[in-house]
Formats: C-alpha cells, sequence, structure tokens
C-alpha cells in the first residue's frame, strides 16, 4: 500500500453545501488531478477530523458515501485506500504551457472565424462603416417595450411560459402574411411561413433542409459570405457566379446548368450584397426562367426590403407568377432592430414542415412574449409608420454620404448613388489590399470591413463596402475623409 496522504482540504463553513459534501467533492477533486491515486491510504477519520477542524462523523458519512460510489474502499483493521479500481489520472499540467495545452486536445474539431477585428482599440473614439446596418436609435423601441410589458401582464400570460409553436406564434405569422401580401405582392399563408431567430437562422436552416452533401449550389459573387459558409457546411459544392450591372450572370448560370444539376441559387435581388444594385426586371425573369427549365431552388434574400429610394420597391422574385421553386427569407431586424431576433422563411407548406421540424433539433421555438410584442407594433400600424420615418432619415443620410464621398473620393474611387439600401460600394481606381487597410484604418479609429471575404473565388475585390444609416453627419465627413487620406 502507498503511503498516507498529506490533507489539502478547503472546508467554508458558511457554504450553502454540507461540510461532508464539501469533504466528498474535496477528495474526488484530489483523485481528478492524480495527486491521489489508485491504493493510496487516506487518513483514519479521528485523525483527518482534528486535521481540517469538524467532527468525525462528518468525516465518517463522506467516507462512507465515496465508499458506496465507488472512489474509496475500506479494508478491515487496515483502513481507508483509494480504490484500485479507477484508472490512474494524468498529473495536473500548467494550463499556461502551450505544450501541455495541445497534449490534453483529444479530439478534433472545425475552426470557424468571424472574419472581424478582435483587437479593437478602446483609447480611440471609433467611426463604424458597418456592412449597412440600420440606425437602433430610430427603432420604435419605447413602443415595443410597452407592447412587451402589456402582453407579460395580461391573465393568459402563462400560456406563454410552456412550449410554444416551432413555427413562432401564429399572431406573428398572420401579421407577416398580411405584410408580405400588402407591401410585396407575396401571398403565403401562416403554414407557409416559419419564424426563426433572425435571417441567419433561417439560412442555415434552409440550407440543412434543401441541400445534401454533394449538391452544387451557384452564388453571387462577390456575395454574402455567411450565406456561402452555411450552404458549404451543408455539404453543398459552391459554384461562384459573376455579376454585371444587371445582376448575377444568367448565362454563365445556363453553362454551369448544362454541366451538372444545381440544387440551389442564392441570390439578394433587391439590393446585392455586397454591390448594392438592384436586379432589374427582365434578369429576374431570365432567371425565374432558368430555375423553371432546370429545376433548381431560387434562395431568394430580401434583407432589407423596406429601405428602397424609388417612387416604389421592386417586388420580390417570390411574387412573379412563375416562381414555383422559389424560397423567400427575410427580416424585421433590420426593420426594427437588430437585436430583435425575428427573421422568417416562406415556402411551399411541405418545405416549412420539414424546416421547422429540423428547427425544434436546435432552437425548440423563438421568444413567444417578444413575438406577440412586435405582432401587436405591426397589427397597429406602427411598423410600417416607423419604418416610412427611418426611410426619409437614411434617404437625407444617403445625399449626406453621396456629397462627402465626392468631396474627398472622387479622384480615388468609383460608385454610384445605390437605389436603396443603407451601404455604399466604393471601387478603387488603385488597386487596394482591404485586409491591409482596414488595419491601419482601425489605428486612427475607423472601422470597415475587409470586402477580401465577399470574394470567393480569391479574385480581389479592390473595394470597399460601407455603410452609413448610423452615423452622424460629422462622423461621416471626418471617417470618409480618414480614409481617402490613407488611400492618397
Amino acid at each position: 500500500m502507498l503511503r498516507p496522504w498529506k490533507t489539502v482540504l478547503n472546508i467554508e463553513l458558511g457554504s450553502n453545501k454540507s461540510v461532508f459534501q464539501q469533504i466528498a467533492d474535496g477528495l474526488i477533486a484530489e483523485i481528478m488531478k492524480g495527486r491521489l491515486k489508485p491504493g493510496m491510504s487516506l487518513p483514519g477519520s479521528r485523525i483527518l477530523a482534528e486535521d481540517i477542524g469538524v467532527n468525525r462523523k462528518t468525516v465518517v458519512l463522506a467516507y462512507e458515501q465515496l465508499i458506496a460510489e465507488g472512489w474509496l474502499e475500506a479494508f478491515y483493521k487496515k483502513g481507508t485506500f483509494i480504490s484500485e479500481k479507477l484508472p490512474k489520472q494524468k498529473t495536473r499540467r500548467n494550463p499556461r504551457n502551450e505544450a501541455s495545452i495541445s497534449a490534453l486536445k483529444n479530439f478534433s474539431f472545425t475552426a470557424y472565424h468571424p472574419g472581424i477585428p478582435k483587437d479593437i482599440p478602446t483609447d480611440i473614439p471609433l467611426i463604424v462603416f458597418n456592412d449597412g446596418l440600420p440606425d437602433v436609435k430610430l427603432a420604435p423601441l419605447d413602443e415595443l417595450a410597452r407592447a412587451y410589458k402589456r402582453i407579460f401582464q395580461q391573465k393568459a400570460r402563462w400560456r406563454m411560459l410552456g412550449y410554444a409553436n416551432e413555427r413562432g406564434e401564429e399572431r406573428l405569422r398572420l401579421a407577416v402574411a398580411r405584410m408580405l401580401g400588402m407591401d410585396r405582392a407575396l401571398n403565403f399563408n401562416v403554414n407557409q411561413i416559419c419564424i426563426t431567430r433572425g435571417s441567419q437562422m433561417a439560412l442555415y436552416l434552409t440550407a440543412q433542409v434543401l441541400v445534401k452533401p454533394g449538391d452544387f449550389v451557384a452564388i453571387e459573387n462577390p456575395g454574402y459570405r455567411p450565406a456561402y459558409d452555411v450552404f458549404k457546411h451543408a455539404g453543398a459544392v459552391m459554384l461562384p457566379v459573376g455579376l454585371d450591372e444587371h445582376g448575377i450572370d444568367v448565362e454563365k448560370l445556363e453553362q454551369l446548368c448544362k454541366l451538372q444539376p444545381i440544387k440551389a441559387v442564392y441570390v439578394t435581388p433587391q439590393h446585392q450584397f455586397p454591390s448594392t444594385r438592384s436586379m432589374k426586371a427582365d434578369r429576374r425573369l431570365q432567371l425565374l426562367n432558368l430555375s423553371n427549365q432546370y429545376g433548381f431552388a431560387i434562395v431568394e434574400d430580401d434583407y432589407d426590403h423596406d429601405y428602397h429610394f424609388g417612387l416604389r420597391s421592386l417586388q420580390p422574385l417570390a411574387s412573379y407568377e412563375t416562381a414555383h421553386n422559389v424560397i423567400y427569407i427575410s427580416s424585421l431586424s433590420k426593420l426594427i432592430a437588430p437585436a430583435v431576433r425575428i427573421g422568417y422563411v416562406a415556402g411551399p407548406e411541405d418545405f416549412i414542415d420539414s424546416l421547422a421540424a429540423l428547427r425544434m433539433t436546435i432552437d425548440r421555438q423563438g421568444d413567444p412574449v417578444m413575438e406577440h410584442a412586435v405582432a401587436e407594433l405591426m397589427e397597429e400600424g406602427l411598423v410600417n409608420k416607423h419604418a416610412k420615418r427611418a426611410l426619409a432619415v437614411y434617404r437625407a443620410r444617403r445625399a449626406l454620404m453621396a456629397k462627402y464621398l465626392d468631396l474627398y473620393m472622387k479622384d480615388l474611387a468609383n460608385y454610384e448613388l445605390p437605389e436603396g439600401g443603407l451601404a455604399f460600394w466604393l471601387v478603387f481606381k488603385k488597386p487596394q489590399n482591404t485586409n491591409q487597410l482596414a488595419e491601419q484604418l482601425l489605428k486612427n479609429g475607423v472601422q470597415v470591413i475587409s470586402t477580401e471575404r465577399f470574394s470567393f473565388d480569391e479574385q480581389p475585390l479592390n473595394a470597399l463596402r460601407l455603410g452609413y444609416a448610423s452615423l452622424e453627419a460629422e462622423e461621416m465627413e471626418r471617417g470618409i475623409r480618414l480614409i481617402a487620406a490613407l488611400l492618397g
């Protein structure tokens, strides 16, 4: 038998955990660390009790518990020992030692990278040109908070605290269906809509249901990297398709269709991401015709439909009579606020049934109270009112952004006044590595998103997408001036 172990136990008499349980847990921890090895003898109950200042019966109780659990063994007239049946534990290593960290990695995993700066200086005020997010200061937060509180205080609130419909609250799905019918000429019933926690979840679920490993999926290039990632993670073979001034290159897409069966095509026709251009009617009809001819699904991501500055918004692909294979994805997060995680998928009822079943495996449901609150704002017309008010603000900020670009960037980049959306797309006249540019700007208090990640064929885009909706005039001008200074 091995020699007795020197006691190293910390007992907190004021703890919520009983003393005998603290002793038992402390001994288990020492066994797992490798300090107490199989066959090692423990102090007698009287000795250990005196050592740590507790009643002997407390130690006896802890020993009996650990014997019952198989951690210890007791032998008549010999004492109590660590069970010989336990596997030997490795001596604890210093977690700061890189070699020991590597040795502890006994399983492999897929490493994901956010693609955004990790270290952002806190001593310099940041001017953030995001990828086109709304200004949360304009959001109807007071109205939403009142609706949320009112719903939570109603007599039947207990009904919302259990499990709800995995498709989302019917009240919200009905409100979304009405909005889609009135504003976007879309004819979906409540059973053809599934509410999700934002459009990214909607994309993920769609990709998982639609794609099998080895399926071919075409995507706009440059395009929305998170969409590319979800299809690729679903096992799709990704086929980047270039753009022209009208949208995705349908001739190139048809060539691909002739070479292999295309399962799906992902597009952002309202305001193409990242270029901001709107797909015109002729290109939309060509794309729909190809979908019907070759039998591929179209995943239409209408991420900011409400922010269009023309006389009227172009109607979604899903609204066309020939849109037989379109899955429509959109969100209320950009319309209200990004923190309000409400997106949705609309499509054939059997597809939505399958998508909702998958949703249950990763997220049983959304937030029923929030969904009712948002539905109430939609029913009362407050969401539509907010959209119109915000659009007027963004129209003015778009004009201001164009003014500063003309003032500081006209000789450095080409750009157009976007028909809609909350960002400008600048193509530099001289080659620029946007990764390096983003790092340099960050040191000067300006944050931009490197656009290298928007390219799916490793070709440099030599461009920047600059969101303007959340910036005040002074921030906007200073930010553009600093970008111009670095480029010059």
